[in-house]
């Protein structure tokens, strides 16, 4: 194979640098000398027309100077919904296999919140059972005396408090979250919610499996708790305040979820003026409570940002952007009637996530510049998803390109819908076991870090027909990599790719990444079910528990230096540039 010719590219020329999603189908434009393009096009091997090179070779290079952005270390970060109080669920996050696997994704925060978030009132009582909700009667006798039997023996551990539960109680408990869950979906369909009891035991449970794991949990309060004037009743969130303030349990907070949505949701609208004033007032409570005076707020939690929520996000930011210490809102790509794998592979569907990026940011902008922006919960489908799609692999392409797209454009936090629930959005299953996006996400806590670098790319295809939009199926992103992971040294680089193509691209790193070993982690669905795999392999290694504590070991494959990186069709990888000593990533 003939060598490029010079390392040093025409880089004014052939590459464009992009803030954005970087891709290959848009690098080349109009500009692009025929005299760059022979540097790097190698002689056709014998049999491929002309031009097969040309649409399958990638030359990629990254800006080691400085970075683009600069992230919050818990950048990706979890999210649990209400309904685990009413479900049951809740009494099962001293698991010891769930603290493990959420453990794994620290450092992070984890809100508890959600639809229901407006429902919760809070009761400052040790009763285990007379606030539980209901289950089958033929069961639940027993199966409540086994959840005082946990607790009481939990209440005797020191320290972190974790149990080990037998099958059949969780069996019981799956059964019973099966029943219960038809009642919050008929909940849903109607609007016409009942209000969940949070008690003194739940949250020493909640903050048990918080702190256990490593996460700064985020309490969503109440915000439809209201007096006849429509002003906001504090009552239960002082009580609340109170009690954990005698803890001394370390939670920030939020205040209701979507409120543009209350009006649909209950027949009742909170304006942005409203809004804002019931923020402040929180604010105010929290200086007033001794051991919260300090204590972070955010919010205002807003839905996707459509015409209702933008309104309501402007409004609240001019009457109460100095309030919240970050910015909160909601993306979901798709609603439950989505039946297809090929509506997870859409590129445009990938692409709504900036357009609404652009938005929100565009009215934080106007009114608080520079104010942190966080995405407050994100998921492949709301409606609890979608079964044997959005708990597949196929997910793991919104998930990844989602993580991206938001570190590219300056979202200091993402916050995943669910971490372990109900439904098919989740990063764990009900048998405690990890689902394909929990797979990405410790891949990606384990090898990127917060510093966003800006990626060039140059692709050698052809142009784009006339009027014709071709949307972006390679998509590569670069950041520091983590310093948390002590197998690499502080310079080093990861970059991670996304190739939705059904044929396999190859990338050549060109510039300051040429000639430099390379740690591959190349993340495929295995067994027979293609996308729709619910198991995923590293480097043709299947991805399992070792046991209740213990995380498979994952392992790189090494990439001698100046190897072009292949990427089968349809896979998502990520790749180490080892002791490349990047003056962005050194510091």
């Amino acid at each position: 194979m003939p060598k490029s010719s010079p390392c040093v590219f025409p880089w004014s020329s052939l590459l464009l640098a992009s803030l954005a999603t970087l891709v290959v189908q848009s690098v080349l434009s109009s500009s692009y000398s025929s005299s760059s393009s022979s540097t790097y096009q190698r002689t056709a091997a014998g049999g491929k027309r002309p031009g097969f090179m040309e649409r399958t070779l990638v030359l990629l290079d990254v800006n080691t100077r400085s970075p683009i952005r600069v992230l919050n270390d818990n950048f990706l970060s979890l999210q649990l919904d209400p309904s685990i109080i009413k479900d049951g669920w809740l009494d099962f996050l001293s698991s010891k296999r769930l603290v493990t696997l959420a453990r794994g994704l620290s450092p992070a925060f984890l809100r508890f919140g959600g639809k229901r978030t407006d429902f919760l009132q809070f009761n400052n009582q040790k009763n285990l059972a007379k606030f539980r909700g209901p289950g089958p009667d033929y069961y639940l006798k027993n199966y409540e005396d086994d959840i005082v039997r946990s607790d009481i023996a939990l209440d005797k551990q020191k320290g972190c408090k974790l149990a080990n539960h037998p099958d059949i109680m969780l069996e019981l408990q799956r059964e019973k979250a099966a029943t219960t869950q038809l009642v919050l979906l008929k909940e849903q369909l109607s609007n016409i919610y009942s209000n969940i009891t949070i008690t003194a035991r739940s949250l020493d449970k909640l903050y048990n499996f918080a702190d256990c794991a490593g996460l700064h949990l985020i309490l969503g309060l109440n915000a439809l708790h209201r007096n006849p004037d429509n002003s906001w009743n504090t009552s239960s969130t002082l009580s609340l305040l109170k009690y954990g303030a005698g803890k001394k349990y370390n939670i920030s907070w939020e205040l209701g979820n979507e409120p543009n949505a209350y009006r649909s949701m209950v027949g009742r609208a909170v304006n942005s003026t409203q809004l804002a004033q019931d923020y402040t007032k929180l604010r105010t409570l929290l200086q007033s409570v001794r051991y919260y005076h300090r204590a972070h707020l955010y919010g205002p939690n807003a839905g996707r940002p459509r015409k209702n929520a933008i309104l309501l996000l402007d409004g609240f930011m001019k009457n109460a952007g100095s309030v919240v210490d970050a910015v909160t809102w909601q993306h979901y790509y798709m609603d439950g009637r989505v039946n297809k794998v090929e509506d997870f592979l859409k590129t445009r569907l990938l692409d709504t996530l900036t357009e609404q990026i652009t938005k929100v940011t565009k009215v934080v902008n106007t009114h608080t510049p520079g104010k942190k922006v966080w995405l407050g919960g994100l998921g492949p489908a709301w409606a609890g998803g979608i079964s044997n799609l959005s708990d597949t692999y196929a997910a793991g392409f919104l998930w990844v390109n989602a993580l991206g797209m938001a570190a590219v454009q300056g979202i200091d936090v993402v916050l995943r819908h669910s971490f372990f629930d109900y439904g098919y959005t989740h990063l764990v299953d009900q048998n405690f076991n990890p689902l394909p996006d929990f797979w990405f996400s410790l891949v990606f806590k384990r090898l990127v870090g917060p510093r966003v670098l800006a990626v060039r790319v140059a692709g050698l295809q052809r142009k784009p027909q006339p009027g014709r939009v071709i949307r972006d199926k390679l998509r590569i992103y670069a950041h520091c990599t983590s310093y948390y992971n002590h197998n690499y040294v502080r310079g080093s680089i990861t970059i991670y790719i996304i190739n939705l193509h059904r044929s396999r691209k190859k990338i050549k790193l060109a510039g300051t990444l040429r000639n430099n070993t390379v740690h591959q982690y190349l993340l495929q669905p295995y067994g027979t079910d293609g996308l729709r795999a619910k198991y995923v392999q590293l480097n043709g290694e299947k991805l399992l528990m070792v046991d209740n504590e213990t995380f498979p070991e994952l392992k790189p494959k090494t990439l001698r230096a100046g190897r072009t990186i292949a990427m089968p069709p349809m896979t998502i990888g990520f790749y180490v540039i080892k002791n490349i000593n990047a003056y962005a990533c050194r510091r």
